[in-house]
């Protein structure tokens, strides 16, 4: 195990080197500099400290990145953040475990369309927690993903449980309390098209401060810019679960050929969800926009078989998830890193642009970029040093590296 920082002002300096580092959107030939979990300028402790590195960690030419940042996963290792509402906790600590040992260092745990005493159970137990060894990767906050949602796209989510927005925020207060959201909520996919849903997008973003993101939805292009023009800033999983590239009408694919503000996009880069010439499309229509998603559910690094979604039974075999006895597509098994090479792989990016659609650009979708996502001073030290065939080597968490010898979890199965 190495330490990066004893954790109290003016506590070990750690030097990364022999690196190339991912800065200002390029890969350098530089040093990065990390002391009490964070990443410094080593000017200060040259000239006013007049300190060198206590410890030395030799990258061997690989390349020094930020951590990886997953913005939709259902679960993993067996738990189910919509499901496991009585072992809540254990799930959450030991999926932010298993994800920190991936190299996926913050993640925003994503509950599907629920009734409202399960967001009662399970938002309190969802909401920012600090990232560490001890406790595994750093949770941003929840995703909710629904209720307010189209019937006909629905997917892999309960019909039952969908609702409209006619009464405004008294319908958002009502399903998951105002303020909840305030306090656990990163953000919240919703239709733009669900009754009333347009007048409530900016009001609840004044209201409660969460970020917003168009999915699940059948909406027009005329309607999905108009939730744009409120305040939304994220495409749910770019492709699926939304009305169909048309050429009249593309829908709310169709922003991402908007001539001014264009959203983030989730895309999960699983080889199942979207083809790879899909992927394509969408990065060169807006690159800058990408943010790799796994969408990830229970059976994420386990054997094939049935597990839970919510409420729904799915089946899991030959990296495909499907809910039980029908053809309908029920979330992913893929990890993050092999969505990064993945994405490379079909689109021809960089590795700077593969790296950036897992750090910087999530990052920014949620408006941590100062913090997250980046290797700039004063950034939080998440740190993974990575082959050049993108290949997480080693993991830092908030100044210490993550291991197997020291970061402990157990799969719920």
């Amino acid at each position: 195990m190495t330490t990066l920082g004893s954790g109290s002002a003016g506590g070990k300096i750690t030097q990364f080197y022999n690196c190339m580092v991912l800065k200002d959107h390029k890969l350098v030939d530089d040093y990065v500099y990390v002391q009490d979990g964070k990443i410094i300028d080593p000017a200060r402790m040259f000239w006013d400290e007049r300190r060198a590195a206590d410890v030395r960690i030799d990258c061997d030419g690989g390349i020094v990145a930020p951590g990886f940042i997953d913005v939709q996963i259902n679960g993993a290792f067996g738990y189910d953040f919509s499901n496991d509402t009585d072992i809540i906790d254990a799930a959450v600590d030991n999926v932010s475990k298993g994800l920190l040992l991936q190299g996926c260092t913050a993640y925003c745990p994503t509950t599907v369309s629920s009734r409202p005493d399960v967001y009662r159970r399970v938002l309190d137990h969802l909401g920012p927690r600090a990232g560490s060894v001890a406790r595994g990767a750093e949770v941003l906050g929840a995703h909710i993903e629904g209720p307010f949602i189209s019937p006909q796209k629905k997917g892999a989510h309960e019909l039952a449980t969908l609702r409209t927005a006619e009464r405004g925020l008294a319908d958002f207060d009502e399903c998951y309390g105002l303020d909840s959201l305030r306090r656990n909520a990163a953000y919240v996919t919703v239709a733009p098209e669900v009754p009333g849903m347009l007048d409530a997008i900016p009001r609840l973003i004044a209201a409660t401060g969460v970020r917003v993101a168009a999915g699940h939805s059948n909406a027009t292009t005329g309607e999905a810019a108009r939730a744009l023009g409120g305040g939304a800033r994220m495409i749910t999983h770019l492709f699926n679960a939304m009305h169909p590239f048309h050429q009249r009408d593309p829908g709310v694919i169709g922003l991402l050929g908007a001539a001014g503000e264009r959203p983030f996009y989730g895309i999960i880069c699983d080889g199942v969800h979207v083809h790879p010439h899909s992927v394509m499309i969408a990065y060169r229509a807006h690159p800058d926009g990408a943010c790799l998603v796994t969408d990830a559910m229970a059976a994420q690094s386990l054997p094939d078989g049935l597990y839970k979604l919510g409420e729904m039974d799915v089946d899991v075999h030959d990296g495909s998830v499907y809910i039980q006895g029908t053809s309908t597509i029920a979330g992913s098994v893929a990890t993050l890193p092999e969505c990064v090479r993945n994405f490379a792989r079909f689109t021809g990016a960089s590795n700077v642009e593969a790296l950036e659609s897992a750090t910087l650009h999530p990052a920014q979708m949620l408006g941590i970029a100062h913090r997250k996502g980046v290797l700039a001073h004063g950034a939080d030290a998440d740190i993974l040093i990575l082959d050049h065939d993108l290949y997480v080597q080693r993991i830092f968490v908030a100044g210490e590296e993550a291991t197997r010898d020291n970061v402990a979890y157990a799969n719920k199965l």
